[in-house]
């Protein structure tokens, strides 16, 4: 018995770091695609300074490739990196821990609709505190409050985890006219037509 336990338990740590593995590489993978598409423009640019549109056009198409592949592996590394974070999470809760944050903030619009068309009126959205960011300094939680803010969506920090924003999808919210707002107009005997 204790014996199966403990290979059961192998076998899931086995698997957890064949993921992360798997993603560090496909990420590894992405940086030397971007390094040689770098090359590779910066070559095209000196060829046709240098007279040479013909090379300048091929350097210019590698690059292009490379630039292809690096997305490509990226794109999968996103994917792989999502998936693992949101498998046991539920419907109202999405972990964009060690995704960039171009793949946070297209994780979190397509997570905002899905929401939206569930009639969910709370995202939570995982964000951490940037401690594992450069120099400590978050990235994603600047960016995806920016996010809210372009969606016009309230969200605030949650008080039991600084690395969680709470965002507000109910429908007063995304207009603007909070339920306060409508109070103190009827209140004042504002008689203006409200649309929500």
């Amino acid at each position: 018995m204790l014996h199966r336990l403990f290979n059961a338990l192998l076998s899931l740590f086995t698997s957890q770091q064949h993921d992360r593995d798997d993603h560090l590489t496909l990420r590894a993978r992405a940086a030397e695609e971007g390094d040689a598409m770098a090359r590779c423009f910066q070559e095209s640019h000196q060829a046709y300074a240098s007279g040479n549109r013909a090379l300048a056009k091929d350097l210019s198409n590698k690059g292009k490739e490379h630039r292809n592949r690096m997305e490509d592996l990226n794109r999968q590394a996103s994917d792989r990196i999502f998936t693992e974070n949101n498998k046991d999470r539920g419907p109202h809760e999405i972990d964009l821990h060690g995704l960039y944050v171009n793949e946070a903030i297209t994780r979190t619009d397509l997570a905002l609709g899905q929401a939206r068309a569930r009639g969910e009126t709370e995202l939570h959205l995982i964000v951490g505190k940037g401690l594992h960011s450069k120099n400590g300094v978050a990235k994603l939680k600047p960016a995806i409050e920016d996010l809210m803010r372009k969606h016009q969506l309230s969200a605030q920090l949650d008080p039991n985890n600084a690395g969680v924003l709470i965002v507000h999808l109910g429908s007063s919210h995304r207009h603007g006219v909070d339920a306060d707002e409508i109070t103190r107009r009827i209140e004042k005997g504002d008689n203006g037509c409200i649309i929500m």
